[in-house]
């Protein structure tokens, strides 16, 4: 094919919008390389912003229907996958492209289950994630796991030649995971005041050793307080998941959550309906996040096998081929992905990474 053929192929692709994508190839700039070759068919790169795509079949069908159409006799088509992110957590020192928050209007929802689920599902695909556990008053990441006990440390020394004490995170299933119910016993309550959780926050961001990553998943505290306050004055999310179960009670709390999101300048990725099945009925979340305007990021089901393996300690076990609840947790986390990704995108050019 000529230049102009090869450019108007590059521009017909780029117009492309992915499965499960909301944004064009181009708005996302993915398109990286059409070029023709000497048998007149054209070599296709697309490097999408997440790993783990779990559509590209279709994807490759749109393009090579593109190629078509333009006259190439053929179509090596390339879709290759890159976590983009905001890398907002420098000025506290973290290596994060994403931090993304899971919270809920109320308690008692699979907050933390899905946030768990979530960061699983991620590192799933091939994404590098940890998980930060900042229900100081109700740490339930380590149970959902199964790890208990001090973490580690390590002295290191900063720019100035200060030694610094880091803490280093517990091995959770292949995650590291830094939660307070690794610092207090687990019949300890935790009576703390906004400044102390304020400062523990802080050292779980600065004094880890989280280490590169592409995600790192926050499980928040339940309700509106000073957590979420906190976290969007020490590093800019790339974006907050709403936990709720299907009724009318749980869906008043979570437009309160999302309200709370929109003042401190979060963005909601969309709502996730937990609990779903037979005994909370189904659509409830679905419904509310048309009306409010934000994404559903997908249902989790209210089924025993995922309720056992999370009493046992072995959340891992859910996102495992085979597993009841894999596939509503992986496509949790893919939607998740793609909707950060394109939050990314809609949020402009990343900043220098500079790390402190």
């Amino acid at each position: 094919l000529s230049a102009p053929a090869v450019a108007s192929v590059r521009s017909a692709i780029g117009s492309l919008v992915a499965p499960g994508f909301r944004r064009s190839l181009g708005d996302l700039k993915a398109v990286r390389k059409v070029t023709s070759g000497d048998d007149g068919g054209l070599s296709v790169t697309v490097e999408l912003p997440i790993v783990g795509y779990s559509r590209e079949a279709e994807l490759r069908q749109q393009i090579e229907a593109e190629v078509r159409t333009a006259g190439a006799v053929a179509a090596d088509v390339t879709v290759v996958g890159s976590v983009s992110g905001l890398h907002a957590g420098g000025k506290v020192g973290l290596k994060v492209a994403n931090v993304l928050a899971v919270g809920s209007g109320k308690g008692g929802v699979g907050k933390s289950t899905v946030a768990t689920g979530l960061a699983l599902g991620l590192k799933n695909r091939g994404a590098r994630v940890g998980l930060m556990d900042a229900d100081v008053y109700g740490p339930s990441v380590p149970h959902l796991l199964g790890v208990h006990g001090p973490p580690g440390m390590r002295e290191v020394k900063d720019a100035d030649g200060q030694v610094l004490q880091r803490m280093i995170p517990l091995d959770g299933g292949g995650l590291p995971v830094m939660s307070m119910g690794f610092l207090v016993e687990r019949e300890q309550a935790v009576v703390w005041r906004g400044p102390m959780l304020h400062k523990a926050l802080q050292q779980f961001m600065q004094q880890t050793e989280w280490g590169e990553l592409d995600y790192l998943v926050i499980d928040l505290p339940p309700g509106t307080g000073d957590v979420s306050l906190t976290l969007s004055q020490l590093v800019g999310l790339s974006g907050a998941v709403v936990v709720c179960t299907p009724q009318q009670v749980a869906l008043l709390d979570a437009v309160k959550a999302v309200s709370m999101y929109n003042q401190v300048k979060i963005p909601v990725l969309g709502v996730v309906e937990n609990m779903t099945g037979e005994l909370f009925g189904r659509g409830g979340a679905k419904a509310e996040a048309e009306k409010l305007g934000v994404g559903f990021l997908g249902e989790v089901p209210a089924i025993a096998a995922l309720r056992e393996s999370a009493d046992a300690g072995k959340m891992h076990e859910c996102v495992e081929p085979g597993h009841p609840a894999a596939a509503a947790l992986d496509a949790v986390a893919e939607t998740v992905a793609i909707r950060c990704a394109e939050e990314v995108v809609k949020a402009g050019p990343a900043p220098s990474l500079q790390i402190l």
